[in-house]
């Protein structure tokens, strides 16, 4: 027989593990359909739609979970960024960015588009922050466009790298090397100049720095 310390943690251990289950669920339905409904999540996560609802208000609420989820990780990915020229730093981080988005495309042009995008940009406080400082260091240092502030540069660069994620194919060959190139450029580098990068840092679009880095 359980005792009652066992039986009082059993249905706490059981919510959690129904509620990883439908965020995963989420994740793989929303994949397939962006516009799959609450009944399509708990059938994939194999719950029922009442279940579901013991976790989640509405759609609205899991998609504020999975948007949420996936800051985080795109915060931490700005936290690892540490070179200390601008320009790379730009590159790094876009092609950091592009890699983690690519697994989750759907669910990151969901994220960014326009009915969710106060949100997300308020759960991506820390990235937004890290961009800023990477362009005024960039600017500081007169490697990076110096004709637009700071604050605007970073987000144009927010802005380019958004459409770049919603908007090329991540099965693309080249597609890494498009979010990276497009970056640099809004931030001010010629294409020659951002060659010149890429060719000195060619571990930047292999994910080989990642890799050092573990």
């Amino acid at each position: 027989m359980a005792s009652v310390p066992d039986a009082a943690r059993r249905p706490r251990r059981d919510a959690l593990q129904n509620r990883a289950g439908i965020i995963a669920a989420a994740h793989v339905a929303l994949a397939h359909d962006p516009r799959a409904s609450v009944d399509a999540i708990a059938r994939q996560a194999g719950l029922s739609r009442r279940a579901l609802y013991g976790h989640f208000d509405d759609r609205d609420a899991l998609i504020r979970e999975l948007v949420a989820e996936g800051a985080q990780r795109f915060n931490a990915v700005a936290a690892g960024i540490d070179d200390p020229d601008p320009r790379v730093a730009l590159a790094r981080l876009a092609a950091r960015l592009w890699r983690e988005a690519a697994h989750v495309q759907v669910l990151a042009a969901i994220a960014l588009d326009d009915a969710h995008l106060e949100e997300t940009a308020a759960a991506l406080a820390p990235l937004r922050r890290a961009v800023v400082r990477i362009v005024r260091e960039g600017q500081d240092g007169e490697v990076l466009r110096t004709d637009v502030a700071a604050p605007t540069l970073a987000r144009l660069v927010e802005e380019t790298a958004r459409t770049v994620i919603t908007r090329v194919d991540a099965s693309s060959p080249d597609a890494q090397g498009l979010a990276v190139r497009a970056v640099l450029s809004i931030a001010g580098l010629s294409w020659r100049e951002t060659a010149d990068v890429l060719d000195a840092h060619p571990d930047l679009l292999t994910g080989a720095d990642e890799a050092a880095s573990e």
